[in-house]
């Protein structure tokens, strides 16, 4: 049987150490116990949380996926997912996007998601949705793997776009390999959805293609795409 948190001597106990200290006075073992609640059969969750940041440094954590943090002794799915959550919840908070960055240019939409990109593994496709002054309304991951328009589904990108009550879009994947040639399906998928953007009512204003420190643009390669977007 795992050990709960609530088992450990009560100086040890990392949530009654938080109640009487703060949040600052805790480890980085701590507050990994209180995310991950419970330990192994053998490990209290203390012991499992120092044997993870053993592994794996402090700022790795940023950057690790899914499945290699399943791998982990002591990490199983729902643990994984929490960590993976409370991770990608302080990046937000840090950030502070909402409704504060205006897309000006390629290069403004380029500068948001660079740092989300540039590193990945695996394809991602997201889309920036934008109100009627350019400002940023939401930024979401639509699909990961292999973009093309058989995998990525139109009425889902567009059905955010209307939930979120945006009147423009640019849409984004990276290319892993670094490369940001466009490639054939690149091209069909962007005039796809440059034709039901028009249909719809919400602009598609350009597509961009990451790669290792450098991107490109159909807007800027093409702007005649986009002539009536104007």
């Amino acid at each position: 049987m795992s050990y709960l948190i609530k088992e450990l001597p009560d100086e040890e106990r990392p949530r009654e150490r938080f109640k009487k200290y703060g949040v600052k006075a805790l480890s980085n073992e701590e507050l990994l116990s209180i995310l991950l609640r419970t330990g192994t059969v053998n490990k209290s969750v203390k012991d499992v949380s120092t044997d993870i940041l053993k592994e794996i440094k402090l700022h790795d954590l940023d950057h690790i996926n899914y499945n290699s943090l399943k791998k982990i002794k002591g990490i199983g799915e729902v643990k994984a997912i929490t960590l993976l959550s409370a991770i990608e919840f302080g990046r937000r908070v840090l950030t502070k996007e909402d409704l504060v960055t205006q897309i000006r240019s390629s290069k403004d939409a380029y500068d948001l998601v660079k740092d989300e990109l540039e590193n990945e593994l695996q394809e991602k496709f997201l889309a920036i949705y934008l109100n009627t002054r350019k400002y940023v309304v939401e930024k979401k991951i639509i699909f990961i793997g292999t973009v093309n328009n058989s995998n990525v589904t139109a009425r889902d990108v567009f059905r955010d776009a209307v939930r979120c009550n945006a009147c423009a879009m640019i849409i984004v994947h990276n290319h892993p390999a670094g490369s940001i040639s466009p490639s054939f399906d690149d091209v069909k998928l962007t005039n796809e959805f440059i034709r039901l953007g028009r249909l719809l009512g919400i602009q598609v204003i350009d597509h961009l293609i990451i790669g290792k420190n450098n991107y490109y643009s159909f807007r800027e390669s093409d702007g005649d795409l986009f002539a009536e977007e104007e």
